[in-house]
Protein backbone atom coordinates (compact mmCIF):
# COMPACT_ATOMS: atom_id res chain seq x y z
CA UNK A 1 0.00 0.00 0.00
CA UNK A 2 1.28 3.70 -0.87
CA UNK A 3 2.48 5.30 2.69
CA UNK A 4 0.73 7.89 4.54
CA UNK A 5 0.87 11.65 3.07
CA UNK A 6 2.87 12.55 5.96
CA UNK A 7 5.29 10.04 5.83
CA UNK A 8 5.93 10.36 2.16
CA UNK A 9 6.30 14.18 2.82
CA UNK A 10 8.44 13.17 5.44
CA UNK A 11 10.53 10.90 2.88
CA UNK A 12 10.71 13.75 0.28
CA UNK A 13 12.14 16.48 2.95
CA UNK A 14 15.01 14.12 4.14
CA UNK A 15 15.96 13.23 0.59
CA UNK A 16 14.26 14.82 -2.48
CA UNK A 17 16.94 16.96 -4.46
CA UNK A 18 14.16 17.88 -7.27
CA UNK A 19 12.55 20.78 -8.01
CA UNK A 20 9.16 19.15 -8.51
CA UNK A 21 9.53 16.20 -6.00
CA UNK A 22 6.43 17.54 -4.36
CA UNK A 23 4.32 16.24 -7.20
CA UNK A 24 5.12 12.87 -5.85
CA UNK A 25 1.94 13.28 -3.73
CA UNK A 26 -0.28 13.66 -6.57
CA UNK A 27 -3.17 12.20 -6.33
CA UNK A 28 -3.36 8.57 -7.70
CA UNK A 29 0.24 7.93 -7.90
CA UNK A 30 1.69 5.23 -6.22
CA UNK A 31 4.55 5.63 -3.83
CA UNK A 32 7.06 2.66 -3.28
CA UNK A 33 8.72 3.04 0.00
CA UNK A 34 12.13 1.08 0.36
CA UNK A 35 12.63 -1.80 2.40
CA UNK A 36 16.37 -1.94 2.49
CA UNK A 37 17.18 1.82 2.37
CA UNK A 38 15.31 4.87 3.39
CA UNK A 39 13.56 6.50 -0.11
CA UNK A 40 10.78 6.65 -1.80
CA UNK A 41 9.55 6.12 -5.81
CA UNK A 42 6.21 7.59 -7.36
CA UNK A 43 4.90 5.44 -9.95
CA UNK A 44 1.42 5.51 -12.29
CA UNK A 45 1.22 1.65 -11.98
CA UNK A 46 -0.19 -0.22 -15.62
CA UNK A 47 -0.28 -3.57 -16.84
CA UNK A 48 2.00 -3.25 -19.48
CA UNK A 49 4.01 -0.08 -18.44
CA UNK A 50 4.86 1.50 -15.22
CA UNK A 51 5.82 5.57 -15.23
CA UNK A 52 7.72 6.53 -12.22
CA UNK A 53 8.18 10.08 -11.67
CA UNK A 54 11.51 12.51 -10.82
CA UNK A 55 13.92 9.39 -10.37
CA UNK A 56 14.50 7.62 -6.85
CA UNK A 57 14.06 9.95 -3.72
CA UNK A 58 16.90 8.32 -1.70
CA UNK A 59 20.22 9.61 -0.50
CA UNK A 60 23.02 10.04 -3.14
CA UNK A 61 24.93 6.74 -1.88
CA UNK A 62 21.08 5.05 -1.75
CA UNK A 63 19.45 6.00 -5.08
CA UNK A 64 20.54 3.06 -6.97
CA UNK A 65 19.52 0.26 -4.84
CA UNK A 66 16.71 1.81 -3.92
CA UNK A 67 15.79 1.57 -7.98
CA UNK A 68 16.79 -1.71 -8.58
CA UNK A 69 14.85 -2.60 -5.53
CA UNK A 70 12.09 -0.97 -6.89
CA UNK A 71 12.87 -2.71 -10.46
CA UNK A 72 12.98 -6.41 -8.32
CA UNK A 73 9.64 -5.33 -6.95
CA UNK A 74 7.83 -5.16 -10.39
CA UNK A 75 9.87 -8.27 -11.14
CA UNK A 76 7.99 -10.25 -8.61
CA UNK A 77 4.45 -9.96 -10.34
CA UNK A 78 4.61 -12.25 -12.85
CA UNK A 79 6.79 -14.12 -15.96
CA UNK A 80 5.71 -10.87 -17.89
CA UNK A 81 6.56 -8.09 -15.58
CA UNK A 82 5.56 -4.54 -16.91
CA UNK A 83 8.67 -2.52 -18.37
CA UNK A 84 9.74 0.59 -16.24
CA UNK A 85 9.88 4.58 -18.17
CA UNK A 86 10.86 7.39 -15.65
CA UNK A 87 9.97 11.09 -16.29
CA UNK A 88 11.48 13.95 -15.58
CA UNK A 89 14.83 12.34 -14.17
CA UNK A 90 17.42 14.83 -13.40
CA UNK A 91 20.81 14.62 -14.95
CA UNK A 92 22.45 13.42 -11.78
CA UNK A 93 20.60 9.85 -12.17
CA UNK A 94 20.79 9.71 -15.99
CA UNK A 95 23.82 7.45 -14.98
CA UNK A 96 21.16 4.91 -12.74
CA UNK A 97 18.98 4.45 -16.08
CA UNK A 98 21.89 4.21 -18.27
CA UNK A 99 24.01 1.74 -16.40
CA UNK A 100 20.49 -0.68 -15.55
CA UNK A 101 20.07 -0.99 -19.69
CA UNK A 102 17.47 1.78 -20.30
CA UNK A 103 17.64 4.54 -23.27
CA UNK A 104 17.69 8.11 -21.90
CA UNK A 105 16.69 11.15 -23.70
CA UNK A 106 16.20 14.66 -22.57
CA UNK A 107 12.90 16.22 -22.68
CA UNK A 108 13.19 19.64 -22.11
CA UNK A 109 14.49 21.87 -19.10
CA UNK A 110 13.72 23.09 -16.05
CA UNK A 111 14.01 26.59 -14.42
CA UNK A 112 15.18 28.54 -11.20
CA UNK A 113 15.61 31.66 -9.75
CA UNK A 114 17.73 32.58 -7.36
CA UNK A 115 16.17 34.66 -4.76
CA UNK A 116 19.29 36.26 -3.12
CA UNK A 117 20.20 37.62 -6.56
CA UNK A 118 16.87 38.18 -8.56
CA UNK A 119 16.33 41.83 -9.43
CA UNK A 120 13.60 43.60 -11.24
CA UNK A 121 15.70 46.16 -12.88
CA UNK A 122 17.92 46.04 -15.82
CA UNK A 123 16.92 45.47 -19.23
CA UNK A 124 16.30 41.28 -18.83
CA UNK A 125 13.13 42.23 -16.81
CA UNK A 126 11.76 45.00 -19.11
CA UNK A 127 8.84 42.85 -20.40
CA UNK A 128 7.75 41.58 -16.77
CA UNK A 129 8.09 45.56 -15.38
CA UNK A 130 5.77 46.43 -18.35
CA UNK A 131 3.08 43.88 -18.25
CA UNK A 132 2.59 44.26 -13.81
CA UNK A 133 2.61 47.63 -14.42
CA UNK A 134 -0.18 47.08 -17.02
CA UNK A 135 -2.46 44.66 -14.89
CA UNK A 136 -1.98 47.13 -11.65
CA UNK A 137 -3.20 50.01 -13.92
CA UNK A 138 -6.03 47.93 -14.60
CA UNK A 139 -6.96 47.57 -11.39
CA UNK A 140 -5.33 44.14 -10.19
CA UNK A 141 -4.49 43.40 -7.08
CA UNK A 142 -2.38 40.58 -5.40
CA UNK A 143 -3.88 38.42 -1.82
CA UNK A 144 -2.49 35.41 -0.65
CA UNK A 145 -5.22 32.72 0.85
CA UNK A 146 -6.53 29.53 2.65
CA UNK A 147 -7.26 27.56 -0.64
CA UNK A 148 -9.50 25.46 2.00
CA UNK A 149 -12.06 28.71 2.28
CA UNK A 150 -15.15 27.83 0.48
CA UNK A 151 -16.04 31.12 -0.89
CA UNK A 152 -12.53 31.32 -2.45
CA UNK A 153 -12.83 27.36 -3.77
CA UNK A 154 -16.36 27.97 -5.01
CA UNK A 155 -14.13 31.16 -7.05
CA UNK A 156 -11.08 28.66 -7.86
CA UNK A 157 -13.78 26.46 -9.21
CA UNK A 158 -15.13 28.79 -11.89
CA UNK A 159 -11.99 30.00 -12.76
CA UNK A 160 -10.61 26.45 -13.64
CA UNK A 161 -13.43 25.22 -15.32
CA UNK A 162 -13.16 28.53 -18.00
CA UNK A 163 -9.48 27.75 -18.54
CA UNK A 164 -10.66 24.11 -19.39
CA UNK A 165 -13.57 25.73 -21.79
CA UNK A 166 -10.63 28.37 -22.94
CA UNK A 167 -8.28 25.55 -24.63
CA UNK A 168 -11.28 24.00 -26.56
CA UNK A 169 -13.78 20.66 -25.53
CA UNK A 170 -11.56 18.12 -26.18
CA UNK A 171 -8.61 18.90 -24.21
CA UNK A 172 -7.75 17.56 -21.28
CA UNK A 173 -6.24 18.91 -17.96
CA UNK A 174 -2.30 17.05 -17.60
CA UNK A 175 -1.52 15.20 -14.81
CA UNK A 176 0.82 13.44 -12.49
CA UNK A 177 4.02 15.79 -14.30
CA UNK A 178 2.08 18.93 -13.08
CA UNK A 179 0.21 20.40 -9.77
CA UNK A 180 -3.05 20.21 -8.66
CA UNK A 181 -5.30 21.88 -6.65
CA UNK A 182 -6.24 19.86 -2.76
CA UNK A 183 -4.64 16.11 -2.83
CA UNK A 184 -2.30 14.95 -0.02
CA UNK A 185 -0.32 18.08 -0.83
CA UNK A 186 -2.61 19.96 -0.21
CA UNK A 187 -1.71 21.77 2.82
CA UNK A 188 1.61 22.15 1.95
CA UNK A 189 0.87 24.75 -0.92
CA UNK A 190 0.38 28.11 -0.91
CA UNK A 191 -2.20 29.74 -2.95
CA UNK A 192 -2.29 33.88 -3.98
CA UNK A 193 -5.28 35.30 -5.72
CA UNK A 194 -6.00 37.80 -8.65
CA UNK A 195 -8.65 40.22 -7.85
CA UNK A 196 -9.76 42.89 -10.25
CA UNK A 197 -12.59 45.42 -8.75
CA UNK A 198 -13.40 42.69 -5.97
CA UNK A 199 -13.43 39.72 -8.31
CA UNK A 200 -11.42 36.98 -8.15
CA UNK A 201 -9.72 36.42 -11.95
CA UNK A 202 -6.88 33.98 -11.62
CA UNK A 203 -4.65 32.11 -9.35
CA UNK A 204 -0.99 30.20 -8.84
CA UNK A 205 -0.19 28.15 -6.14
CA UNK A 206 3.02 27.30 -4.96
CA UNK A 207 4.56 24.06 -3.55
CA UNK A 208 8.07 23.81 -1.39
CA UNK A 209 10.99 22.63 -2.43
CA UNK A 210 13.55 20.42 -0.81
CA UNK A 211 17.34 19.52 -1.18
CA UNK A 212 20.52 21.83 -2.50
CA UNK A 213 18.24 24.71 -3.74
CA UNK A 214 15.28 24.91 -1.34
CA UNK A 215 12.20 26.81 -1.62
CA UNK A 216 8.98 27.40 -3.69
CA UNK A 217 7.76 25.61 -6.94
CA UNK A 218 5.80 27.94 -9.42
CA UNK A 219 3.31 25.04 -9.51
CA UNK A 220 -0.66 25.65 -10.96
CA UNK A 221 -1.66 28.92 -13.22
CA UNK A 222 -5.19 29.35 -14.53
CA UNK A 223 -6.91 32.81 -15.25
CA UNK A 224 -10.18 33.66 -16.67
CA UNK A 225 -9.38 34.58 -20.62
CA UNK A 226 -10.28 38.32 -19.78
CA UNK A 227 -8.19 38.97 -17.14
CA UNK A 228 -5.94 41.86 -17.86
CA UNK A 229 -2.51 41.37 -19.58
CA UNK A 230 0.28 40.92 -16.43
CA UNK A 231 -2.11 39.39 -14.43
CA UNK A 232 0.34 36.31 -13.93
CA UNK A 233 3.19 38.22 -13.86
CA UNK A 234 2.13 40.06 -11.04
CA UNK A 235 0.79 37.59 -9.18
CA UNK A 236 4.24 35.81 -9.40
CA UNK A 237 6.46 38.95 -8.40
CA UNK A 238 3.94 39.62 -5.71
CA UNK A 239 4.84 35.44 -4.31
CA UNK A 240 8.60 35.67 -4.80
CA UNK A 241 9.06 38.89 -2.90
CA UNK A 242 6.99 37.62 -0.30
CA UNK A 243 9.30 34.30 -0.27
CA UNK A 244 12.25 36.69 -0.59
CA UNK A 245 11.42 38.50 2.54
CA UNK A 246 10.59 34.99 4.05
CA UNK A 247 14.01 33.76 3.59
CA UNK A 248 13.28 31.28 1.03
CA UNK A 249 16.31 30.94 -1.42
CA UNK A 250 14.85 29.97 -4.81
CA UNK A 251 11.68 30.19 -7.12
CA UNK A 252 11.81 27.03 -9.26
CA UNK A 253 9.42 27.87 -12.38
CA UNK A 254 9.22 24.18 -13.27
CA UNK A 255 9.73 21.70 -16.47
CA UNK A 256 9.00 23.07 -19.93
CA UNK A 257 8.70 19.63 -22.20
CA UNK A 258 10.46 19.84 -25.72
CA UNK A 259 12.47 23.39 -24.43
CA UNK A 260 16.19 23.73 -24.94
CA UNK A 261 16.72 20.39 -26.51
CA UNK A 262 20.54 20.41 -27.40
CA UNK A 263 23.26 17.94 -28.26
CA UNK A 264 25.02 18.83 -25.54
CA UNK A 265 23.02 17.72 -22.86
CA UNK A 266 21.77 14.09 -24.71
CA UNK A 267 23.45 11.13 -22.82
CA UNK A 268 25.08 8.55 -24.74
CA UNK A 269 22.03 6.22 -23.77
CA UNK A 270 19.67 8.14 -26.03
CA UNK A 271 17.28 6.52 -28.28
CA UNK A 272 18.46 8.50 -31.72
CA UNK A 273 14.40 8.18 -33.16
CA UNK A 274 13.25 9.55 -29.92
CA UNK A 275 15.73 12.49 -30.44
CA UNK A 276 14.78 13.14 -33.46
CA UNK A 277 11.02 13.36 -32.95
CA UNK A 278 11.65 15.65 -29.94
CA UNK A 279 13.36 18.03 -31.79
CA UNK A 280 10.77 17.76 -34.82
CA UNK A 281 7.57 18.43 -31.83
CA UNK A 282 10.18 21.32 -30.50
CA UNK A 283 10.53 23.16 -34.12
CA UNK A 284 6.78 22.18 -35.21
CA UNK A 285 4.64 21.01 -32.99
CA UNK A 286 2.80 23.98 -31.16
CA UNK A 287 -0.75 22.14 -31.39
CA UNK A 288 0.54 19.36 -29.42
CA UNK A 289 2.02 21.51 -26.92
CA UNK A 290 2.86 25.67 -26.49
CA UNK A 291 6.35 25.07 -25.34
CA UNK A 292 7.84 28.07 -26.71
CA UNK A 293 5.00 30.16 -24.91
CA UNK A 294 6.16 28.68 -21.77
CA UNK A 295 9.52 28.82 -22.32
CA UNK A 296 9.27 32.48 -23.31
CA UNK A 297 7.28 33.07 -19.96
CA UNK A 298 10.08 31.42 -18.10
CA UNK A 299 13.06 33.19 -19.97
CA UNK A 300 11.87 36.92 -19.59
CA UNK A 301 12.33 35.91 -15.63
CA UNK A 302 16.26 35.99 -16.49
CA UNK A 303 16.32 32.56 -14.46
CA UNK A 304 20.00 31.71 -12.77
CA UNK A 305 19.27 27.85 -13.86
CA UNK A 306 18.33 26.02 -16.86
CA UNK A 307 19.03 22.60 -16.59
CA UNK A 308 18.14 19.92 -18.32
CA UNK A 309 15.40 16.47 -17.62
CA UNK A 310 15.15 13.27 -19.19
CA UNK A 311 12.85 10.42 -20.06
CA UNK A 312 14.34 6.81 -19.41
CA UNK A 313 12.75 3.68 -20.70
CA UNK A 314 13.70 0.34 -19.63
CA UNK A 315 14.60 -2.15 -22.63
CA UNK A 316 14.71 0.95 -25.42
CA UNK A 317 12.41 3.07 -26.50
CA UNK A 318 9.09 1.56 -27.56
CA UNK A 319 6.46 3.05 -28.83
CA UNK A 320 3.58 1.78 -26.65
CA UNK A 321 5.99 3.06 -23.89
CA UNK A 322 5.87 6.31 -25.10
CA UNK A 323 2.00 6.21 -25.50
CA UNK A 324 1.82 5.08 -22.29
CA UNK A 325 3.68 8.13 -20.86
CA UNK A 326 1.01 10.49 -23.19
CA UNK A 327 -1.69 8.99 -21.66
CA UNK A 328 -0.46 9.05 -18.06
CA UNK A 329 -0.07 12.62 -18.28
CA UNK A 330 -3.01 13.07 -20.09
CA UNK A 331 -1.01 14.70 -22.78
CA UNK A 332 -3.31 12.66 -25.52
Amino acid sequence: MPPPAARAADLLSAHADHPSAVLALNRNTGRYTGRQVSGLIAYRPGRRHVVQFGGPFAGPGDRGALLDEFLAHLSAGGRRPPLLTAAQVGRDDVALYAERGFSVNQIGCTYGIDLGRFTLGGKALAKVRQNVNRARREGVTVVETDPGDPGDRRELDAIDAAWLRAKGRHVKELAFLVGERGGPAGPLRRTFLARQHGRTVGYLTYSPVWGTRPGWLYDLTRRFPQAPVGTVELVNLTALTRFREEGARWLHLGLTPFAGLADVHEPAAAGPLLTRALRLVAEHGRAVYPARTQEAFKLKWAPHTVEPEYAAFQGGVRPSAVWHLLRTTGAV
